[in-house]
């Protein structure tokens, strides 16, 4: 056994070379440049569902047109059903991820059920062995079918994310070495599916959380993209602790170049500091320094930018980084409901005049189509039928003979209309007949015999009624001839 100074030399001895190579690699990473595949993707995650998909063009009018190249999303893992990927928004991400050719989509595919149960340390142990014997490979391999079939076989997927933290029931602390072999399982088993060109990306979070991520790295042959989850909080108070601290954002940079693969940053926002746009800047300038094959910010209370209205200088430090057009006017929204916006039903296109009341106007019937003057009250006047059709009272005086004509042989003369008009407008008053005067009766039996002469109207008028009598003599009532 080494004496103990011994121990003491050699324990700064190797803390002096460690630090050395890491300052060596901290210093030589910026002047290496980057590689030749540097372009880095940006997008953001926005909503789980359709949702997500809705807001990405308001997120890119908003940094000034800036494009949107990833699509980022999360499998629900309450049940084996979700991780198999039967959820309906899949579909919608994918119709998103194939509208252009170099858009990337963004996987986060939990790797048990229940995953955010706070199933028990012991329990996830038995849980991980299981995984690492194959009893879940079916479910992964109907994941990965389901993915080809929509199009979406170069999907990355963040599998098992944050393993070497607490919160999940898929974290790698409660034995490390299975959860690396039920890790290779689960790879291997959706890589062995027909058509996949699958990136599997290990993504702990930053620092050293229960386990150092490094002891579940599980090999580099089933790993293609180390990534980190790093938002502003512990371990660490400034953007220069996060860089530094253990298993931090320079070991986590080092560590991908020594393993030959590209970095990423799937999640990154605000968290414990509150509205912080030093953090902001200092993190976008990390990621222009470092060229990740993408990063996606977390873009919703409290860690968002764009949908948290409660960080406005964060907001407006990350847009002025990321706008490529300058100074941009439209306003930050809250949730951007503008998937449907009101323009596209405006109130002018059923204008009120479209049924209006004219339509069916009152002149169209009027009233004067049938006037009373229609049937005038003239057209049977009561003046057609005058009653002064009765003879007026200066009729010629009968005869002067004592004995008078009988009244039935004597023909009167024709009466004359009265010429005074009347109004049609009032008929007029019927005149009163006059009472003819009385005649003297013809004695029956009488012994003279008179018979009136007829010379006209116009004799009569000038010389009257006249009347020829014969006297008979001889005969009387006492004779008792008379044969009338």
């Amino acid at each position: 056994m080494p004496r103990p100074h011994h121990r003491l030399v050699s324990t700064c001895v190797g803390t002096v070379t460690a630090g050395l190579l890491a300052t060596g690699a901290a210093l030589a990473a910026p002047d290496d440049g980057p590689p030749a595949d540097s372009d880095t993707a940006f997008g953001a995650y926005l909503d789980y569902g359709p949702a997500g998909v809705a807001r990405i063009p308001y997120l890119s009018r908003w940094l000034g047109g800036r494009e949107i190249r990833v699509g980022h999303t999360y499998l629900p893992g309450d049940s084996w059903a979700g991780i198999e990927g039967r959820v309906p928004f899949l579909e919608d991400w994918a119709q998103w991820r194939r509208a252009k050719d170099d858009r990337m989509f963004v996987l986060n595919v939990p790797m048990q059920s229940r995953n955010e149960g706070r199933v028990p340390d012991w329990q996830v142990a038995q849980l991980i062995r299981a995984g690492a014997q194959g009893e879940y490979d079916r479910h992964f391999r109907r994941l990965a079918e389901r993915l080809v079939e929509l199009g979406v076989p170069d999907t990355v997927i963040v599998l098992g994310w944050e393993m070497n933290g607490t919160t999940y029931t898929h974290r790698c602390g409660p034995d490390p070495e299975h959860w690396k072999a039920y890790w290779k399982r689960v790879v291997n088993t959706m890589r062995s599916v027909p058509g996949q060109r699958f990136k599997f990306d290990f993504t702990p979070n930053r620092g050293t959380d229960a386990i150092p991520w490094t002891a579940c790295y599980p090999g580099d042959d089933v790993v293609d993209v180390i990534g980190m989850d790093s938002y502003d909080q512990g371990p660490g108070r400034t953007f220069d602790d996060h860089v530094s601290q253990p298993y931090g954002l320079q070991q986590h940079v080092d560590f991908a170049k020594a393993h030959g693969k590209r970095i990423s940053y799937p999640e990154w926002g605000l968290f414990r500091n509150g509205d912080n746009p030093e953090y902001v800047r200092r993190m976008l300038r990390w990621i222009d320094e470092h060229h990740p094959l993408y990063h996606t910010i977390t873009d919703y209370c409290p860690h968002g930018v764009w949908q948290c209205k409660q960080n406005p200088r964060s907001a407006k430090a990350f847009r002025d980084a990321l706008t490529e057009q300058g100074p941009v006017v439209v306003p930050t929204p809250v949730v951007p409901t503008p998937v449907v916006p009101t323009p596209v039903v405006p109130t002018p296109v059923v204008p009120t005049p479209v049924v209006p009341s004219p339509v069916v106007p009152t002149p169209q019937i009027p009233t004067p189509e049938a006037p009373s003057p229609s049937l005038p009250s003239p057209s049977l006047p009561s003046p057609s039928l005058p009653t002064p059709d009765a003879p007026r009272p200066d009729a010629p005086a009968p005869a002067t003979t004592p004995t008078p004509t009988p009244a039935p042989t004597t023909a009167a003369p024709e009466p004359r209309p009265d010429p005074q008009p009347t109004r049609p407008s009032q008929p007029p008053k019927p005149q009163p007949k006059p009472e003819p005067k009385p005649q003297p009766q013809q004695p029956v039996n009488s012994k003279q015999w008179c018979l009136p002469l007829d010379f006209g109207d116009w004799f009569s008028k000038l010389m009257g009624r006249q009347s020829v009598c014969i006297t008979f003599g001889g005969w009387g009532g006492d004779s008792g001839f008379w044969p009338f």
